[in-house]
């Protein structure tokens, strides 16, 4: 029987800021265990809370890049329940007040646009992480009080592709605008999963199931094509779904009972009492907004719109951030956009691969770049002789410095060439004679002796249309 799939995600965002959502201390991933942590995050008595001013402006860009109406009157609210990795005994969160609501953004399959609703954003802290040993529980409270935003979509996906599409589309506006580094093997981004199943002319939704935690788009896909097949074949054999929260186990490739759900928990929330409400004046959030970075899809429109990328070319560049970067700073230097873009991801890729490095760990600089794209422009060096240039400007050397000191600079001396062209078809009579006779490699011939004599430093287009002139004179 055919069903159809109905999914709603859930993505808690740690934003980009130096300290916590509360509390002074700062927090780093890769820090010692409890050494980011102070006395509020730790809720020791007499101790209260205080609004990251920096987490506040982050939250108000991720409601504008996700097309969310923001509520300028920010308010918290404590949601009660307590748990080992909790330290107060409930969390600081927006319930009644988030800070946006009735957004979207769209997802693109196969040139296929659809537009996916987002409920709200609410800013609210983390809590701190647990390792879970043999006999006992080890806590570190770095997280404690971290910065987060929950993105909560409306039920809108159907396939597992549409719900991969969404969060890496998600995940690409917010890693471009500097809200979070989304960094899902660290945590930075989780994903909560609601899925159900339906037979396909039914008006009613599934019972909801969660998958909680994914960390990975590969595995948001894998999980909810799993589900597909495990709550199909339940309703198949005439049996029931229960409405459970699982996880997804990276060995099986299945998801795994957690608990079951036997109704919705009472958190008991209630406004904090202890951080008053927080009005924003319209010109600040406007403000806010005016200076956000570039939007992925405004990017891509100016790659393709007003430089002439290819949608290949201009996608590639933008799959990555720092390279898209690195490509937009070498564009302020100089003019031909294709030579650049395909340095960038053809010849520079290529050779920083077999360094093992980076883009940010190489010593390539924007400007270096674009004096190369230049010097090819105005042919100065030859595509081949670039490849050289660009190896050695990856490990800080000045291009024209170098390309003067190697003897790689390009002639495009007319006369000069000339001279040697006819040097070389004094010198080759028989060649003249089959490339009258139709043999055109006769011609490739000729131009590779002009461009030996030349010592390779001849401009091959210039040799070549040379040698054609001349061939047709004689």
């Amino acid at each position: 029987m055919n069903y159809q799939m109905t999914i709603g995600i859930e993505i808690h965002m740690e934003l980009n800021t130096k300290t916590k959502m509360f509390s002074g201390a700062p927090y780093h991933f890769k820090k010692e265990a409890n050494t980011c942590t102070n006395e509020v995050d730790l809720a020791l008595p007499g101790t209260l809370p205080c609004v990251n001013q920096m987490a506040v402006k982050k939250a108000i860009e991720a409601c504008a890049a996700l097309n969310l109406k923001i509520d300028p009157l920010v308010c918290f609210d404590r949601k009660n329940y307590y748990y080992s990795d909790l330290p107060k005994g409930y969390q600081i969160t927006q319930q009644f007040h988030p800070i946006g609501r009735d957004g979207y953004l769209t997802i693109k399959d196969e040139g296929v646009s659809k537009k996916i609703r987002i409920n709200r954003i609410h800013m609210e802290e983390d809590t701190a992480k647990q390792f879970h040993l043999h006999d006992e529980t080890l806590i570190d409270f770095n997280r404690a009080g971290v910065p987060l935003i929950e993105i909560v979509s409306e039920p809108d996906m159907h396939t597992p592709r549409e719900a991969a599409l969404y969060v890496e589309k998600l995940r690409q506006i917010m890693t471009y605008i500097g809200v979070s580094d989304a960094k899902m093997e660290e945590g930075s981004m989780r994903c909560d999963i609601n899925v159900s199943l339906a037979r396909a002319d039914s008006e009613e939704l599934g019972v909801k199931v969660e998958i909680k935690n994914l960390n990975s788009i590969a595995n948001i896909e894998t999980a909810l094509k799993y589900e597909y097949e495990r709550q199909s074949e339940l309703y198949d054999k005439g049996e029931t779904i229960t409405q459970d929260t699982r996880r997804f186990d990276e060995k099986s490739q299945t998801t795994v009972l957690m608990r079951h759900k036997e109704g919705s928990i009472d958190y008991k929330y209630f406004p904090e009492p202890n951080i008053f409400p927080i009005a924003l004046k319209e010109d600040y959030i406007k403000e806010i907004i005016a200076k956000m970075d570039e939007l992925p899809d405004v990017k891509l429109e100016r790659y393709e719109k007003k430089m002439g990328l290819s949608a290949y070319d201009a996608n590639t560049l933008l799959s990555d951030k720092e390279l898209a970067n690195f490509f937009d700073e070498t564009m302020k230097l100089c003019d031909n956009a294709k030579l650049a873009c395909n340095m960038l991801v053809s010849e520079i890729q290529g050779l920083l691969s077999k360094l093992g490095q980076s883009l940010c760990e190489s010593k390539l600089s924007p400007g270096a770049l674009a004096k190369i794209v230049k010097m090819v422009d105005a042919g100065e060096i030859s595509s081949k002789q670039a490849k050289e240039v660009l190896s050695a400007a990856i490990d800080g050397a000045d291009p024209s410095e170098f390309a003067q000191k190697m003897g790689l600079k390009q002639n495009s001396n007319e006369d000069e060439i000339l001279k040697l062209v006819l040097e070389v078809l004094n010198e080759n009579p028989q060649s003249i004679s089959d490339f009258k006779n139709g043999k055109d490699r006769a011609m490739g011939y000729l131009v590779g002796q002009v461009m030996k004599k030349s010592k390779g430093q001849a401009n091959p287009a210039l040799a070549s249309r040379l040698v054609k002139e001349e061939l047709a004179k004689r």
